[in-house]
């Protein structure tokens, strides 16, 4: 059917009517579109280190395609199974305000996709803008299914820095010549750490440090006297990073999706689950030389590692042929000074300069009152062997667990959320997840004889609207190490951090309520403890849980359900026709 204009007379009216009336409503001028994805899970053959293999991909992408919305915009993201792995994909820091049922952990707001199935993630983006990702939730898949959300913002709204000239995502991966849910699959049965990554990527490429890859490098092309936007996402499975380039300083701008305070820094120090916007401003005239953009391993925790580094090339245009670049053979390479693989000093120092903008347009509204206050400690320990006659490669004979409040969380096989939702959760989830340690001991101290965690499906119900504060601390129990966790459905602030047993008697006093960075995973500190503090004005089930891979597998995972409130747009929306079923 063709579509109706009037005639040539009325045409400039028509316009001036749609112009004045867009001034006069300026929210429809910045109402948002519906952008249509399709991801399309299927093998593709990919050959690192020399090693071909075949992995499970979203449309034979490795890393996967790019989203990219605005402030505002809808998202309809259909995907397809066409493997034999179920599947779900989280929007990894998407709020999902009522939307629960599109945020993607398997068996807590979801089902996941099975073989031949598929399920259409529908979502709006509210009040946020900058870098997020999209990866795998369910067993170790995150290590090849996973890319950039870049969320730009309204139109006619500018950055809150300076206009860059070109913006790049850069997105940290881990590469395994083995099959990834093989490593987890064993570890699981034999009760050990699993076996560690061959290479981290940057893009996807390992770069030219690691045997036959020198092809696979990922090549950053520039111009003199420019501002690059380089959008930095950690996807890797089990390890925090240190990343620099040599010769530059960087201003951090942004970090999980909300602006910042700028500050400059030559290190970045970004944990699985952690984005950050990052401005490289280029030299003035052409340096006559390459430069390495490296990344290796912060690593706080006893067990294995993989020691390696990942290197890309930043390369500039040269000013005689501004459309080609020198040889990098012909030009001197620099390499950045990464800080020791276990500093805790050069970590603790760069995230405490993170501050939010806190600024009129950007303001951060840090709950001022706290209704409920948690106490979660989190750790490792273990379980019983359950193989008869047979000794596991935990400690003395047990299996790795990990645990919040020394409860392993066992996954259900009934998606939290619906459970919830249609009031089913007996036999589920039980509501009592307790909110401080029931034995409570010196967390940071000696450890007690008895490393041995329970086990269960608990959950901590909130009332709609219930501010809350939650300190999270590290446990020594079988060595201390570092902890990046991620809230799923909120951003929280950091209002405070530090080492050894945190003192409620002190401690808060100390809080920074005014400009806290506002983040989705933050980094307990190795030995230390972290306070956050959100409001609960998203009805539903949201995850809670370290993103390295390893610990969530081990146990160290737990759940909120926040109720509906009283407004409908306080509610919970129902389930789509096209859940996918258990």
């Amino acid at each position: 059917m063709g579509v109706f204009l009037p005639s040539s007379p009325a045409f400039p009216g028509v316009f001036l009517f749609l112009f004045i009336t867009l001034c006069l409503i300026p929210e429809l001028a910045l109402a948002g579109i519906t952008r249509h994805y399709k991801f399309d899970i299927v093998l593709k053959n990919v050959t690192r280190l020399c090693h071909n293999k075949s992995i499970v991909t979203v449309n034979g992408q490795f890393p996967g395609p790019r989203i990219v919305a605005r402030e505002g915009d809808s998202l309809l993201i259909k995907v397809v199974n066409h493997v034999h792995n179920n599947i779900s994909i989280h929007w990894h820091g998407i709020r999902q305000l009522q939307t629960g049922w599109a945020d993607g952990p398997a068996y807590v707001t979801q089902c996941p996709i099975q073989t031949s199935q598929s399920y259409v993630y529908n979502f709006t983006v509210v009040g946020q803008r900058g870098t997020l990702f999209w990866h795998a939730h369910i067993s170790w898949l995150r290590s090849t299914i996973y890319g950039p959300l870049i969320i730009l913002p309204k139109r006619g709204i500018p950055y809150p820095f300076p206009k860059p000239h070109k913006e790049v995502p850069i997105i940290f991966g881990e590469w395994w010549t083995v099959d990834t849910e093989a490593v987890i699959t064993q570890a699981m049965q034999t009760g050990g750490g699993p076996n560690v990554s061959d290479a981290y990527t940057i893009n996807g490429l390992p770069g030219p440090l690691y045997n036959c890859s020198a092809k696979d490098t990922f090549k950053l092309k520039v111009k003199p006297g420019k501002t690059y936007l380089l959008r930095l996402i950690n996807a890797a499975l089990n390890d925090e990073l240190f990343f620099s380039i040599a010769n530059h300083s960087l201003t951090v701008v942004e970090a999980d999706a909300v602006y910042v305070k700028p500050f400059e820094t030559n290190t970045i120090v970004i944990t699985p689950g952690q984005t950050t916007n990052v401005l490289l401003n280029t030299k003035a005239k052409f340096p006559n030389a390459t430069f390495f953009m490296a990344a290796r391993p912060y690593v706080t925790g006893l067990g294995t590692f993989d020691n390696s580094t990942v290197a890309g090339i930043l390369e500039y245009e040269s000013d005689e042929f501004p459309h080609k670049t020198l040889s990098i053979r012909k030009l001197p390479l620099f390499k950045p000074l990464l800080p020791p693989l276990n500093d805790t000093s050069s970590a603790t120092n760069f995230s405490n300069k993170l501050r939010s903008l806190a600024s009129a347009q950007f303001p951060a509204n840090v709950p001022q009152k706290v209704d409920k206050r948690f106490f979660f400690t989190v750790g490792l320990g273990t379980i019983p062997c359950q193989h008869n006659n047979q000794t596991c490669q935990g400690p003395n004979g047990t299996m790795f667990s990990a645990s919040v409040n020394n409860i392993s969380f066992a996954l259900p096989s009934t998606a939290l959320l619906q459970a919830h939702f249609f009031g089913q959760s007996k036999g589920v989830y039980s509501p009592d997840f307790p909110s401080s340690p029931i034995f409570p001991f010196n967390y940071t101290g000696t450890p007690p004889n008895n490393t041995m965690v329970s086990n269960g499906t608990k959950l901590v119900v909130l009332p709609f609207n219930t501010s809350v504060e939650l300190v999270m601390q590290d446990t020594s129990i079988l060595g201390a190490e570092s902890h990046p966790l991620h809230l799923h459905g909120f951003n929280f602030f950091v209002v405070g951090q530090g080492f050894g047993n945190f003192d409620p008697n002190n401690d808060p006093a100390k809080f920074n309520l005014d400009d806290p960075v506002e983040r989705n995973t933050v980094g307990i500190p190795s030995g230390g403890w972290v306070a956050i503090r959100f409001l609960a004005d998203n009805p539903g089930v949201w995850f809670m849980h370290c993103h390295l891979e390893i610990h969530t597998s081990w146990g160290l995972r737990m759940a909120w359900v926040v109720l509906d409130g009283k407004l409908p747009n306080q509610k919970l929306h129902p389930p789509p026709a096209d859940l996918p079923k258990c």
